[in-house]
């Protein structure tokens, strides 16, 4: 339990159960209705809906699609939905580290928005709380734009993370967990009929953790009920809501270059350096969350499909971080290279969001052989952030930190009141939303698809003093996947991007929306079904992207690039093979530079690979044992700056997790070790003068009950 009292806990249940809740897709409400798998793995048949909204089969969708089941990431060892996509082609998950704040990755080398039940539900940086991923049944990442059907979203791809579903059938779990850096848990997971109608599901998570880093937390209570009511075979209701209250922390404290991947003579500093002060310090929120999802089907010629969400969020972000940045070579502010300037920054945040996604779906054919599926859908999107905000600037010895020294700003954020106030800050922006998009899927002759869409966006954006600012854009996409052969089927695809941004440049003119294009040619290999290889190369062209500004001595200045271009490949393959062997391979190639320059993206490898598998063997008629094991490797990375203009050069490396689960009847002992052999290394150190540590070694054990 987190250091809020228990009768907080029953409180937040009382809420969450009250609240109107979350939907799902239609797939995932068919998924609930199956027995708990074992490890599932991509499959040429799986279906998902984030492709095209559709519950399409991966052999026939123009564009790569990775679908990771809970099982898989949870054997994987995932404790945040950064970790589910440790194993996934074309991703750099947890490009900064660990973090406590937000799960960050890259896309083929663009940071990817992330979507929950096909809506976003991330609007801002520092606003919410991390999702948890006991709470979802899988992961499906998009590879490559797909704003056809989304709206504004990243060129490299999108995250969509499915939400677990009631069931009619009574099954649930209820496990508990202790492991590295004094991790506690109690997780629960129950789910069945209440009437012949009437279907509920309760997912929950409580724990009390540290972290690698002194003095940071990793507390968390998540309530997540839901309903499902299907009163015909033709229509249902499913209604989830959501209730989560994290108390926690910048695992990321922005350590310096100096004294990390640069030599200091002090030595090297611990990855548990903290350089805040104890007890101020924090990242604590809390987020109630409720969607409703109606779907009916007219005919088995037509269906309607209408989803909303309301999510309402309140966090405190209290920080400090050194001053790296003035002088990233040396930044010590004596000679023996101790004393260093040291940022207290303090938010107060609030982010309201609604979001609704709307559409009919009519199935007809236009010839013996020629099957179209259409998609006409209406979404609208409302959300308003609101930050309040102070900085100060402090000093310290970070070799031997005066914790009792620093201030603690009265418990709240800083202000004039206090010495080293170096300013304030306030934000009140508010953006909406409006897209009409078309979908056209055929399929010819069985063996042949061909996906056509276009979309209309408007967004306006305000905020108090401001001119309303509006643009429009339109996205198409169209696509070709054939089984020339059996089991041979190349694909062939156009999309784009459009991502309005938030904020001003450098020179205080605000940002514009990022565009983008992409041209992908490959071919998914399924000689049967449990296998599946997809081989594909793009070449994206994206423009207004923000990066560093050199020419100011504010390390966070950026200004819009000109233009960009990532291109690659990518090779993935997952196979069932006999004996009960579960494999997974991937491998990407990104090369993603500003044109003109001739420097890959900062923090940005060109390499990215992995393999995992499972083995699983009968004992006797009552006991199992599973093992896994898995080798990712992240080659070295680039940033460039003022101060390091040959570029700033971020070491490779290689980590192995590994998994062990003995289940004998309805119990299982699981355990789990990421980083097992504990490879110290950084995820990044960039240009700008700061380093980011990589996770540490993390086992953990869990006891289930299964019913």
């Amino acid at each position: 339990m987190t250091r809020k009292s228990f009768s907080k806990f029953l409180a937040g249940t009382a809420l969450a159960a009250t609240g109107w809740g979350a939907p799902v897709l239609a797939q995932e409400i068919d998924a609930a209705e199956a027995p708990r798998p074992e490890i599932i793995v991509t499959g040429a048949r799986q279906q998902n809906a984030a492709g095209t909204k559709t519950d399409t089969p991966a052999i026939e969708t123009p564009q790569p699609i990775t679908v990771v089941t809970d099982d898989q990431f949870l054997a994987q060892g995932a404790l945040s939905i950064a970790d589910t996509l440790n194993y996934v082609a074309g991703v750099q998950a947890n490009a900064y580290g660990p973090d406590g704040r937000v799960d960050s990755s890259f896309i083929r080398g663009s940071s990817p928005l992330q979507f929950r039940d096909g809506m976003r539900d991330i609007f801002s940086f520092y606003a919410s709380i991390r999702a948890d991923p006991y709470n979802f049944s899988q992961v499906e990442v998009v590879r490559g734009p797909a704003s056809v059907l989304f709206g504004q979203s990243s060129i490299g791809g999108l995250i969509n993370l499915v939400s677990k579903a009631p069931s009619f059938e009574t099954r649930g779990e209820i496990a508990v967990r202790y492991g590295s850096f004094d991790r506690k848990e109690m997780l629960a997971d129950v789910t069945g009929g209440i009437t012949d109608t009437v279907a509920a599901r309760m997912v929950a998570r409580v724990r009390d953790a540290d972290t690698q880093v002194d003095f940071v937390r990793d507390d968390r209570v998540m309530l997540s009920p839901s309903l499902l009511w299907q009163p015909t075979d033709d229509t249902r209701l499913t209604l989830i809501g959501l209730y989560q209250e994290d108390e926690g922390g910048s695992v990321s404290q922005f350590l310096p270059l100096v004294g990390t991947l640069l030599p200091n003579p002090n030595g090297r500093l611990a990855n548990s350096t903290f350089i805040g002060k104890p007890g101020w310090d924090r990242y604590d929120g809390r987020l109630l969350q409720g969607t409703a999802l109606f779907e009916h089907r007219f005919s088995d010629a037509v269906s309607f499909s209408a989803k909303a969400r309301s999510i309402d969020s309140n966090l405190t972000y209290l920080t400090h971080y050194p001053n790296s940045y003035s002088n990233p070579t040396n930044p010590y502010l004596d000679a023996n290279q101790r004393i260093i300037g040291n940022y207290a920054d303090g938010s107060i945040a609030r982010l309201d969001i609604f979001s609704t996604d709307n559409n009919l779906r009519f199935n007809f054919n236009t010839g013996g052989n020629i099957e179209h599926v259409v998609l006409a859908g209406v979404d609208y999107s409302w959300n308003r952030v609101r930050k309040n905000g102070g900085f100060a600037l402090e000093t310290i010895d970070i070799y031997d930190i005066d914790y009792a020294a620093l201030s603690n700003f009265g418990g709240g954020i800083p202000t004039a009141a206090f010495p080293g106030f170096l300013g304030g800050s306030s934000e009140d922006n508010t953006q909406k939303q409006l897209g009409f998009y078309l979908q056209d899927q055929i399929r010819l002759w069985d063996r042949v698809s061909i996906v056509l869409g276009g979309r209309r966006d408007t967004v306006r954006s305000s905020s108090p003093g401001n001119p309303t600012v509006k643009v429009s854009a339109t996205s198409l996409r169209a696509g070709i996947i054939g089984e020339l052969v059996r089991g041979v089927s190349p694909f062939f695809s156009y999309t784009e991007s459009f991502d309005p941004i938030a904020g001003t440049a450098s020179n205080g003119n605000p940002f514009t929306p990022k565009r983008g294009r992409q041209f992908e040619g490959g071919v998914k290999f399924h000689p049967d079904e449990a296998t599946l290889v997809t081989l594909t190369a793009y070449h994206i062209k994206e423009t207004g992207r923000p990066i560093d500004d050199p020419s100011t001595p504010d390390p966070f200045d950026q200004f819009q690039a000109g233009a960009l271009t990532s291109k690659g490949f990518e090779i993935e393959a997952s196979r069932r093979l006999p004996g009960n062997w579960e494999l997974l391979a991937n491998y990407s190639y990104t090369k993603a530079r500003i044109d003109g320059t001739n420097r890959q993206l900062e923090n940005v490898p060109k390499h990215n690979a992995s393999v995992w598998g499972t083995k699983s063997f009968a004992l006797d008629d009552e006991t199992n044992l599973r093992i896994g094991a898995g080798v990712r490797h992240s080659s070295a990375n680039l940033s460039f700056g003022a101060a390091f203009p040959d570029g700033l050069r971020t070491p490779s490396y290689t980590l192995v997790d590994a998994l062990v689960e003995l289940a004998r009847g309805p119990w299982s002992l699981a355990v789990n070790a990421t980083n097992l052999f504990d490879k110290s290394f950084y995820s990044a150190c960039l240009a700008r003068g700061d380093c980011f540590i990589g996770a540490e070694r993390n086992v953990f054990g869990t006891v289930s009950y299964r019913f």
